[in-house]
């Protein structure tokens, strides 16, 4: 690794604009912007994916590999990446900073603390929670309905039993009743770091949380319970950007990490401005497939942030094609020409949905060692028919050498791109219902939606209190169209059923719940925290 000063003054940055966090990682300070704010942007390009299957795609390989291909041909590239929460970390899907040569680091440093971002968030978030209680205990001035708390404490960790519990028991506990936990990348207040445009913006976003309801079912706030301030504090480092480097030494943004399929899974809108103006092209990504990390990149960030994407990148794989084709896991190994044209569909939809957003397009094909010559040229053929370039992507074995045409395809992709062509899905003003029919029908493509009687009584709520000018945030499961995680391709006709509605009025958007999504993920039946090991000399293994 290069000491992150070295990695910063690639970007023009002097030592004294950081704040060091040892050799390797840094923060910028506060007075980066506003000796930057004035220059013009550079090209944002968005990589996201097909559905996410259990053989793994590499979207985030992709980014980092792509972000070393475009220094490599000489073009002056940055990333924006989402930190990795500690729960997935521990759970199903292991480390989060890429894989091969197409990594970023210290990668044990940023799959586990990190500088403290999630843990800051963490304290702010229950901070609020135990101020709550504690109001109630004392008496209850604000007339706060007990069975209408809205506001769940947080842990990073996947903790199944803590989704639902029950708390004040005992004497002198507090009020006895209902709670729960989500993770802490599904907490708003991670939500509302990565909105934020600055200290003054954080401090109102915070400020106007919706916790609770009162006796009267008005809606009480954060700011009501004289918590912003000292949630402030906790936050004050966590909200300036998180600078560290690929394995190539280029300069990498890492900073905040909310859920892709419960909130709206992009890095901070500070950070990605911060890399606009610092670098030539910026490579970000956006989590899980199209059709949840791309919908909300441009509904929800792009529109809340103000920025305009030049090029996106829709990393597709042959195992990913045939598992979408019907193939189980265990037979993605075998060449099967007829699986890849069958789950095509999947890749389509996602290319037509982008193109919907008047984004160009390219598809990156990332590499297997199980590939055949065959089935790459099949996939290649495909996008051709649909007219999409389709381009091997050899970063997790050769690095940025790999990514090389890549990288200049996508620069030609981008320089060529004009911003008149962009367009979000739906207006600001279109009735909540209506933008959530919208997202199915237009980007999943289904025949309707159908709502709970929780998620129709919280729409009548936020038609009462007024709340109409939101994006909708889909929370959806990630591996289908649908919401139901089994019916993978391209499916069409069918309805997706809402649970429930809820107003992240700090974030500034509705978190739609749909099918079983759940905001505290469980650990599988073998966690990766099992592989994970401190070695005799000090070195973390098995976090990969």
């Amino acid at each position: 690794m290069k000491p992150i000063t070295e990695v910063a003054a690639q970007l023009g940055l002097e030592p004294d604009q950081l704040e060091l966090y040892g050799k390797w990682k840094a923060k910028l300070t506060e007075d980066v912007w506003a000796s930057v704010s004035q220059r013009p942007d550079g090209k944002l390009i968005l990589v996201t994916a097909m559905n996410p299957t259990p053989a793994g795609e590499g979207k985030t390989l992709t980014t980092i590999g792509l972000t070393q291909g475009l220094n490599r041909i000489g073009r002056k590239a940055a990333a924006a990446l989402r930190e990795p929460s500690l729960g997935p970390c521990m759970g199903m899907k292991g480390g989060a900073t890429g894989s091969g040569k197409a990594q970023i680091v210290p990668a044990e440093d940023i799959n586990l603390h990190f500088t403290g971002d999630i843990h800051a968030i963490t304290s702010a978030h229950n901070l609020l929670a135990a101020l709550i209680d504690n109001h109630i205990h004392q008496g209850n001035a604000l007339r706060l309905d007990p069975a209408r708390i809205v506001w769940k404490r947080a842990l990073d960790m996947n903790d199944r039993p803590l989704r639902q519990i029950v708390i004040g028991i005992g004497d002198n506990n507090g009020t006895v009743r209902e709670d729960g936990f989500l993770i802490t990348t599904a907490s708003e207040v991670m939500a509302v770091l990565c909105l934020a445009e600055d200290m003054a913006d954080l401090r109102m976003r915070l400020g106007r949380i919706v916790v609770a309801y009162d006796m009267d079912k008005r809606p009480v706030t954060a700011g009501e319970f004289q918590a912003v301030d000292a949630m402030c504090a906790l936050l004050k480092d966590a909200i300036h950007p998180n600078l560290v480097q690929t394995l190539e030494g280029d300069p990498v943004f890492v900073h905040g990490g909310p859920f892709a399929n419960i909130a709206h899974g992009c890095s901070s809108i500070r950070a990605t401005r911060h890399a606009l103006k610092l670098a030539d092209y910026v490579v970000t990504e956006a989590g899980f497939g199209a059709d949840l990390g791309a919908e909300k990149f441009i509904n929800i960030k792009c529109r809340l942030g103000g920025l305009n994407p030049s090029a996106a990148v829709i990393v597709a794989t042959v195992r990913a094609l045939k598992y979408n084709g019907g193939v189980p896991k265990q037979e993605l190994l075998t060449e099967n020409a007829e699986a890849i044209r069958s789950g095509f569909g999947n890749l389509r939809r996602h290319v037509e949905n982008m193109r919907g957003f008047g984004v160009p397009v390219i598809v990156a094909i990332n590499r297997f060692a199980a590939d055949t010559e065959a089935e790459l040229a099949q996939v290649a053929d495909l996008c051709a028919e649909l007219g999409v370039k389709a381009i091997l992507s050899d970063a997790w074995e050769r690095g940025g050498e790999g990514c090389r045409e890549l990288a200049q395809e996508v620069a030609a992709l981008a320089d060529g791109s004009t911003e008149d062509t962009f367009q979000l899905l739906y207006p600001d003003n279109m009735p909540l219902a209506e933008k959530i029919e919208t997202v199915v029908t237009r980007i999943y493509r289904g025949a309707g939606v159908k709502y709970r009687p929780a998620a129709k009584r919280a729409l009548q709520e936020l038609e009462r209190l007024g709340v109409r000018d939101l994006p909708v945030c889909m929370a959806k499961t990630p591996y289908s169209f649908t919401d139901r995680p089994a019916v993978l391709g391209a499916p069409e006709q069918f309805t997706i059923e809402v649970q429930d509605i809820r107003w992240s009025a700090g974030a500034g958007f509705a978190v739609v719940l749909t099918g079983q999504v759940v905001t505290m993920p469980g650990l599988p039946a073998e966690p990766a925290a099992w592989r994970i090991r401190l070695d005799e000399a000090g070195h973390i293994e098995g976090l990969s």
